[in-house]
Parts: C-alpha cells; sequence; structure tokens
C-alpha cells in the first residue's frame, strides 16, 4: 500500500476504492514519468540548420529561455514521479499503511510543487511558441516557424508532452490530496468547529 494513501476501510467497498486509487496513482506517477523524459528528449534533440545567404544559423532550445525552462521542469517532474512511483511500489508490495500526517503532507506538498512548476513552464513554453509562430509586429519580432519549420513541430510535439504530464501530475496532486485529507476525516472534534 502506498504511504501516501490511507486506508481507512469501511468495509470491503471501501477496499475496492482504496486500491483503485492506488494503482491509479502508480499508473500516473508512471505515465508523468514517460511523457516528461519524452518531451525532454525532444526538445533537448531539436535543432535545425538554416543557411541564410552566406550565414548559417542553427535554431535550438537554448535559444529560447522559456524551453530552457521547461527542459529543467519536466527533469525534475520525471526524477520526481519517478521515486514516488517506487514508493508507490514500494508501499504496495510491503503492504504499509502510513499514518504519519508529517509524510502525508510531504508527499502532498512536493505534489503541489511539482505541479505548479509544470504548468509554469507550459505556460512560458507556449508563448514563446505563439511569439514563434505568430511573431510580434509591435516589437519586429518576425515569425521563425516559417524559416525554421521542423524545429516548430518537433518542438510543439515536445510541449504536448509536457502539457500531457502537467495534467496527469495535476491529477496525482489530487490523489495526494484526497490522501492527505483521508486523515483529517474521521478525527475531528465536531463540537469544537465554530460552524
Amino acid at each position: 500500500m502506498s504511504p501516501g494513501n490511507v486506508a481507512v476501510y469501511h468495509g470491503s467497498k471501501m477496499k475496492v476504492i482504496d486500491r483503485r486509487v492506488r494503482v491509479t496513482e502508480l499508473l500516473l506517477r508512471c505515465s508523468i514519468s514517460c511523457l516528461s523524459l519524452l518531451a525532454l528528449l525532444l526538445v533537448v534533440t531539436d535543432t535545425q540548420v538554416k543557411q541564410i545567404f552566406t550565414i548559417e544559423k542553427k535554431a535550438k532550445y537554448t535559444d529560447m529561455k522559456a524551453l530552457v525552462f521547461l527542459v529543467a521542469a519536466n527533469g525534475i517532474a520525471a526524477v520526481y514521479s519517478l521515486l514516488q512511483s517506487v514508493r508507490c511500489v514500494v508501499g504496495s508490495v510491503k503492504g504499509s499503511v502510513l499514518f504519519s500526517k508529517p509524510l502525508a503532507w510531504a508527499i502532498f506538498s512536493g505534489d503541489q510543487a511539482i505541479a505548479y512548476l509544470s504548468v509554469a513552464a507550459i505556460a512560458a513554453a507556449a508563448e514563446s511558441g505563439v511569439f514563434a509562430m505568430e511573431g510580434e509586429d509591435d516589437l519586429q519580432w518576425m515569425k521563425l516557424c516559417n524559416m525554421y519549420g521542423k524545429f516548430c513541430n518537433q518542438m510543439a510535439v515536445g510541449v504536448a508532452s509536457a502539457l500531457f504530464a502537467a495534467v496527469a501530475m495535476v491529477f496525482v496532486s489530487c490523489i495526494s490530496a484526497f490522501s492527505l485529507f483521508r486523515l483529517y476525516g474521521a478525527n475531528k472534534d465536531r463540537r469544537t468547529a465554530p460552524w
């Protein structure tokens, strides 16, 4: 059983639900690792050389700082999700149940941080992608995707992969929130609550 998921059984139906939540969490974490790694590889290996008169200009991800941020965020998300996947598998194999609120808070906080980091990286990369596709007349920025079509297409696939990883990370963070706040549900003293 995953340490992030706390088993609170009220019958056989809850056991089934808890098992499904654990399996879903593991599958989402594994998919985040794969999609983030795929996005990282697609963006890092993407280059295209264009010759303009006698000058060769090479387009690479380091030319856009938002893509550097996307690569770093996806690397962090891939490693974090891989470590959390291992934690889920070890917890399931041991069959351990964690009632530790500090560890549940740590897992929840880590998931939230990675989700926010992933969403911020996607937003920055998407904005840069729009500028590369459309240009900006007021600032005299030209459309780069007209010149570097292959580069832009591979970059779009990498950003799409990172987007799917970010959406999965948001779902994982919802699961960890559910797992954390289950610890507080049944033991709350309702007489001390002001409403």
